[in-house]
């Protein structure tokens, strides 16, 4: 774990460094570790420290009909996968990311958006962004999603260089 320092001088330990290059709409492969009720648990690659899994139930119950179909649906254990991550969970150790292998997330992922609600694209060259919230009162951080437009509406008229910026954060220039 690193070490940043909190305002009294003393160190915090900063247990979720190893997950932040992850986040929400970004696809990865995962080798799939074990099978549970309600899905599985994955290792991603190049990711040793970080947990990750893929809720079954949550994804495929209301596509399927009865147990023995979703069952049918848990890749085998060992196999590798494509997935996207859904979410990442940095609130208490270990993180932890949710994945989803659905066919449409892997596709386009969107997530609804924290300031209006609507889906926010967050697939390479979508229309979301991600954002850390991290405080230095101590660990775990929390995941914010936005459309580009509706967080530069947020940032203050006057801020037109932070404005500017968030709607061109990862836009590649042409």
């Amino acid at each position: 774990m690193d070490a940043d320092f909190g305002e009294d001088g003393g160190a915090m330990e900063r247990f979720e460094t190893a997950s932040l290059p992850i986040m929400a709409g970004q696809r990865v492969r995962a080798t799939v570790l074990s099978h549970h009720p309600w899905g599985v648990i994955a290792q991603i690659a190049d990711y040793d420290q970080v947990g990750a899994s893929v809720d079954m139930i949550e994804q495929f119950s209301r596509t399927t009909v009865g147990d023995e179909e979703l069952r049918s649906l848990f890749p085998a254990v060992g196999t590798e996968i494509d997935a996207v991550v859904e979410q990442v969970r940095r609130w208490s150790p270990p993180a932890w990311v949710r994945l989803s292998i659905r066919p449409k997330d892997l596709e386009s992922f969107g997530w609804p958006c924290d300031f209006c609600g609507r889906r926010a694209v967050l697939s390479a060259g979508g229309d979301g962004l991600v954002m850390d919230v991290r405080s230095n009162d101590g660990p775990g951080s929390h995941t914010v999603i936005a459309h580009r437009t509706c967080l530069a509406d947020r940032v203050d008229p006057g801020r037109i260089g932070e404005r500017a910026r968030a709607l061109a954060v990862g836009r590649r220039s042409t």
